[in-house]
């Protein structure tokens, strides 16, 4: 009876210590997805945008090896385009395909995109990094030289993949990624989305932000909805890679959603 006594004894501190815990887990989530929001984006200023011209495109692809890159990558060649991928390791480009130029580079070196840039009409934009744990500007910083590389060869058109759950879309993700997920595992990263997004926001482009949700390696379905307002609250949405490739392709002459931060689930 004692031994009950002082176990039970015991179990409250650990119940009152989780409590607390959880506590401070809360307070540190909502304060994250606060820094990640933002109001909807406001472009710049900028002239009408440019129209492109009928038929296949010349398309300067960046991550082309990550798993949406790849997705955009095939489709675009499918639909009779000529793509540049551009990567840091061309070794891991399979596809070969005689409208496909693989061309070596990093996106943080600025030379090397502004010589991948001479001679396209779009460009589509895929990056993605594994630096989770801390603070990044890789996305930012990369998408920097992008801009700047396009302004330098009068490049206009642009659609770039984000993210739902930053900006205006904070908390579409579901409640899990929002309260658990994302502080845990995405914090700096989606941080680093947010600066990524009113780069383009601000630059003279004629951009499109596409925002998914979780991403999967599934099958093209070909149904998919997409606008200012989805994405669920509660419950969490996934997309194939594949789905969102397609309607990133869409973009390159569709201007419903010309310069603004469109989610697709």
């Amino acid at each position: 009876m004692l031994w009950a006594g002082t176990a039970r004894a015991a179990a409250l501190p650990s119940r009152q210590m989780m409590r607390w815990i959880l506590l401070a887990w809360l307070v540190y989530a909502i304060a994250w997805n606060f820094i990640l929001l933002r109001k909807p984006l406001r472009p710049a200023k900028t002239p009408p945008p440019a129209k492109l011209p009928e038929g296949p495109l010349r398309l300067l692809i960046i991550g082309a090896t990550g798993g949406s890159g790849r997705q955009l990558v095939d489709q675009a060649l499918a639909l009779g385009h000529h793509v540049t991928a551009f990567a840091r390791t061309p070794a891991k480009i399979t596809t070969e395909h005689a409208n496909l130029r693989v061309l070596q580079g990093d996106v943080l070196d600025h030379v090397s995109v502004e010589l991948a840039m001479l001679g396209q009409a779009a460009v589509l934009s895929a990056p993605g990094h594994k630096r989770f744990f801390g603070p990044s500007r890789i996305l930012s910083d990369g998408t920097r030289n992008v801009l700047r590389a396009m302004k330098s060869a009068r490049v206009r058109r642009f659609v770039c993949e984000s993210s739902l759950g930053v900006g205006d879309a904070v908390g579409r993700l579901g409640l899990l990624a929002t309260f658990l997920f994302t502080p845990m595992l995405l914090a700096f990263y989606f941080h680093d989305r947010v600066r990524q997004e009113e780069l383009i926001a601000r630059s003279e482009a004629d951009w499109i932000i596409v925002r998914p949700p979780v991403l999967t390696d599934g099958k093209a379905r070909g149904r998919y909805r997409h606008g200012l307002k989805v994405g669920n609250y509660i419950f969490g949405n996934r997309i194939s890679r594949a789905d969102v490739a397609d309607f990133m392709l869409k973009q390159l002459r569709d201007d419903t959603y010309l310069r603004t931060a469109v989610g697709v689930v």
